[in-house]
């Protein structure tokens, strides 16, 4: 097991990134573990998926099925599959697009924002007692190379499911491919 490193440890870039890899996966799984914990009477009271679903269908009003895939980067079947029960228990509700009679988009009832709030504010309560001994500054940074990490992830997703390689801008590797590309800078 990898050890805490000290701010003025600076291992070799292949142990700082095997401790980075293996820190993430400790993460998620206490994340997890946290989760199920919880605080209070909302503790362990709704899945990842269903909390990133309300919550996005919070900042972003009702929205299709498509488009929340897309926005969360999963398919349109997961998304289906993943509102089912939230329709079923009257936490989001079906409803005619406001502009397009004859789409469906989907949206968050009064009970759905309720509930999120509750699990949101629990969330919070859990977080604030985590970090209780961080600063404002560290938790900003933690806030923002985790924000920055996930985006990294996301794209990478992304750009998986389109076919193009981790790291690479829109028609980069056709460019490489067809002889077009300059020569990288810096090396890999």
């Amino acid at each position: 097991m990898p050890s805490p490193l000290s701010p003025t440890d600076t291992p070799a870039v292949p142990d700082l990134l095997n401790d980075l890899q293996h820190q993430l996966a400790v993460f998620a799984r206490r994340a997890e573990q946290t989760r199920l914990a919880g605080l209070g009477q909302v503790r362990n009271s709704m899945d990842r998926a269903a909390y990133l679903l309300l919550n996005r269908l919070e900042q972003h009003g009702p929205t299709g099925v498509k488009a929340l895939a897309a926005g969360m980067g999963i398919d349109s079947s997961t998304v289906t599959r993943q509102v089912a029960p939230l329709v079923d228990s009257g936490l989001v509700k079906r409803a005619t697009h406001p502009e397009d009679g004859r789409a469906v988009v989907l949206e968050l009832t009064p009970l759905g924002t309720s509930r999120l709030h509750e699990v949101q504010d629990s969330r919070r309560e859990l977080v604030a007692r985590l970090t209780s001994d961080w600063t404002q500054g560290e938790r900003a940074t933690f806030c923002t190379l985790l924000t920055r990490f996930n985006t990294t992830v996301s794209q990478a997703n992304a750009d998986q499911q389109e076919g193009r390689q981790p790291g690479r801008q829109d028609g980069e590797e056709t460019a490489e491919r067809d002889g077009l590309a300059g020569p990288r800078d810096g090396g890999d």
